[in-house]
């Protein structure tokens, strides 16, 4: 690995949320555990009737499956994820998503998670570029949102998927430089999940453990928001 490529890398590990992160005191659901995925894969049978798959960024996911070659796969899985992010983010000007139970602008909140996501999109790509590999670029999204709260349901859907596909891809990552800066950039994933589970009613911290997602499980929540190829 170059140093250049090591040097990038270390850079995501710098990098904080601008604001620490406030305690929520949010009631636990009766079962304890979160009914987002629940909610999330029953939306993903519907819209994959629709036959809404495709394209080279969806290609790319399916041709992954539950192995990588080498580290350059691994964080353009990761890149693949955080292109989707980005683009969601672009949205938030369309819509007025009202305040957080503390009074904080939610807008505001979303227009920092959607930079956040971009400065990943950004050092993953130069990163990969480092390593010899090709960045995989951004492709189309239809993220079938309506309306303010199908938005913050959408963004809360997203930010947990990320979780746990990093979580469930950290183990195929060989170098330990490279390891570290994926764990900078989960943790950030997981601080926005957490708002964005509080802001829409759901327990933002669910469970002691997080559960890992499968390059294929990840394929099959995330397909529904890709456009099919022409």
């Amino acid at each position: 690995m170059s140093h250049g490529a090591v040097e990038t890398a270390r850079r995501l590990t710098s990098s904080q949320l601008g604001r620490r992160e406030r305690v929520i005191d949010a009631k636990e659901r009766e079962n304890g555990m979160s009914s987002l995925h629940q909610v999330f894969l029953s939306t993903i049978h519907e819209q994959r009737t629709l036959g809404r798959v495709g394209g080279p960024a969806h290609q790319r996911l399916m041709a992954i499956q539950t192995t990588f070659a080498d580290d350059v796969e691994v964080l353009n899985y990761a890149l693949t994820l955080e292109h989707l992010e980005a683009a969601f983010y672009q949205m938030t000007g369309d819509y007025d998503l009202g305040t957080d139970p503390y009074g904080n602008s939610i807008n505001d909140y979303a227009v920092l998670a959607g930079e956040h996501e971009t400065a990943h999109v950004d050092t993953l790509t130069a990163v990969i570029t480092e390593l010899g590999g090709e960045p995989v670029a951004a492709a189309e999204y239809d993220f079938g949102v309506t309306d303010a709260a199908s938005f913050l349901a959408t963004a809360a859907i997203m930010e947990n998927l990320g979780v746990s596909a990093y979580d469930g891809a950290g183990q195929f990552i060989m170098n330990a430089d490279l390891l570290t800066a994926a764990g900078s950039i989960v943790a950030v994933e997981a601080r926005h999940a957490a708002y964005l589970n509080a802001v829409t009613g759901e327990s933002p911290f669910p469970a002691a453990f997080e559960t890992p997602l499968t390059p294929d499980e990840v394929l099959e929540a995330a397909t529904p928001f890709f456009v099919p190829a022409s």
